[in-house]
């Protein structure tokens, strides 16, 4: 059984969100995801594309290595830390999964980015659209014995995302992250359709956002872009604390 408290999540922004930044927000948040991080060959390959048109990603010599490093310094941080990984085949998946698991972490699989060079070796959001590949990558991380969770994103034609997220949880990821795009009554969708525990992600910045999520079914909501700025922490924070206590379904 997953459990995030208090129900914020810091979310990953590639090539910033590490060990320091999970530390800085620890105050506020229950939870950080760091990453995402590109692990196979293909993914730092289109990585390192992204890094050209002047994109912050995180390229390590070692990027399995570096996901043990960062969550071991989160240690002594009370803060239920996640890492976000990008990778065009699933064994990657499952090393990285080891790692969660030994270090109490959540594994994140990234069907969410949408740059061209992510989506042309099979990264990201071009897993949403082929399910049988997403669901073998969920039950590859999911049998090392880790606590496994899928980013995805709403508003990708041709994908359903409630039967999508229970595609993911017969293979037995424990979470979802949902990136609303600007359909936020997808998290009632999503929620309705599945017992896993739903992140509700995109434009939270106020005790509004968070009531308009809480009141479609969210077990938490998830700070992107403003996850290093105190003053939104605080404020969607005090949100949390309020909205979530006495409506939260789990």
């Amino acid at each position: 059984m997953i459990r995030i408290d208090p129900p914020l999540v810091l979310s990953s922004l590639s090539g910033e969100s590490d060990a320091d930044w999970a530390r800085a927000g620890a105050a506020y948040a229950g939870a950080a995801f760091l990453g995402g991080i590109a692990i196979d060959d293909d993914s730092r390959a289109a990585a390192r594309k992204l890094v050209e048109r002047e994109r912050n990603e995180f390229l390590p010599p070692d990027p399995l290595a570096f996901v043990d490093r960062e969550l071991a310094a989160l240690e002594d941080v009370p803060i239920q830390p996640a890492f976000n990984v990008r990778s065009a085949t699933p064994d990657p998946v499952a090393e990285a999964a080891r790692i969660c698991r030994d270090r109490d972490a959540f594994l994140e699989i990234n069907a969410h980015c949408r740059q061209d060079e992510l989506c042309a070796v099979g990264c990201g959001e071009t897993l949403l659209r082929d399910a049988d590949r997403l669901r073998t990558y969920v039950e590859t991380a999911a049998d090392t014995g880790a606590r496994v969770g899928v980013k995805v994103r709403a508003e990708v034609p041709g994908v359903d995302l409630p039967s999508l997220v229970g595609t993911l949880e017969s293979a037995g990821a424990a979470f979802v992250h949902v990136d609303a795009m600007d359909s936020e009554s997808v998290i009632e969708d999503v929620a309705d359709a599945t017992g896993l525990f739903v992140v509700a992600n995109n434009g939270v910045r106020d005790a509004e956002t968070v009531r308009e999520y809480v009141e479609y079914g969210a077990d938490a909501v998830s700070v992107g872009r403003p996850s290093d700025d105190e003053r939104v922490l605080e404020r969607v924070g005090q949100a949390v604390t309020q909205q979530f206590r006495p409506t939260t379904r789990r």
